[in-house]
């Protein structure tokens, strides 16, 4: 087993129409303003920038996300991220009665070298950590999209 390779999935029910909550994940610009753990996010360019997130845990992880994939018609995000996470994210969204779901899924491998070293005893701590971060995530997305 590679200790340091993680797949993550969420489920995100949404009470918003699915063109507000895809419009609203492919501006992540926008993500620090309604998921806190996202910190800072610059744009390099239209398809690139640099994301800095922070959950519980005291570690920031820094990585560069670009897009590979926008398809609106399909509900469909994806983009490849390097640095201290190397791998890929796919967000798809779907209507759910009045609402959506967005689904996500991200397939990575830890590069930052402080979390490599921790890997075997604190891999359980690194997911709850995300699975924090997740909640949190779903959470603010839904009251951005009440005041949008």
């Amino acid at each position: 087993m590679d200790w340091n390779h993680y797949r993550f999935r969420s489920v995100w029910t949404l009470p918003a129409p699915p063109v507000p909550v895809y419009e609203a994940l492919e501006r992540a610009e926008d993500y620090p303003r309604w998921w806190r753990q996202v910190r800072e996010v610059t744009r390099l360019d239209d398809t690139t920038g640099v994301v800095r997130v922070r959950s519980v845990l005291p570690y920031d992880m820094t990585f560069t996300a670009r897009e590979v994939r926008r398809d609106p018609a399909a509900g469909v995000l994806e983009i490849a991220l390097s640095g201290d996470l190397e791998g890929r994210v796919r967000w798809t969204v779907t209507p759910d009665g009045a609402g959506t779901l967005a689904r996500y899924g991200q397939v990575v491998d830890v590069r930052k070298p402080l979390l490599r070293r921790l890997a075997v005893p604190c891999r359980p701590a690194f997911r709850a950590n995300h699975r924090l971060m997740m909640r949190t995530g779903a959470r603010g997305l839904a009251r951005h999209l009440r005041t949008v």
